[in-house]
């Protein structure tokens, strides 16, 4: 089993900056994916930005040139650096893990980022 651990959200101003990360512990071996998605107000959840354990990256075309993913496969852990920040922006911000060998995608519990002034 997997549990993943984010970092706490909030509130930043517009223009503003916040780093997410999320650690995964737990059986954690083979190919596999992690990233965020995001759900906000009234919305379906979707996909903010994505990194394999080989370093391939994937984001959403709403913040491509604000964020940046990253991850340290030493500690299982992934950050989301968010700049540039919009109200657009706000969301509930999901972290997840894909095990590619198992099919499984594993769950945080998510994190509310609001951005306003």
């Amino acid at each position: 089993q997997v549990q993943l651990v984010e970092s706490e959200g909030g509130l930043v101003q517009p223009g503003g900056s916040l780093r997410l990360s999320c650690a995964a512990s737990g059986s954690i071996s083979g190919p596999n994916e992690m990233g965020w998605y995001r759900q906000p107000p009234g919305k379906q959840r979707e996909l903010v930005a994505s990194i394999t354990n080989t370093g391939r990256t994937n984001y959403a075309d709403s913040v491509k040139g604000r964020f940046t993913i990253s991850r340290d496969n030493a500690k299982n852990t992934v950050y989301l650096q968010m700049n540039s920040l919009k109200p657009e922006d706000t969301a509930v911000y999901y972290c997840h893990l894909h095990s590619m060998r198992l099919a499984i995608v594993y769950w945080a519990k998510g994190t509310l980022v609001t951005v306003s002034s």
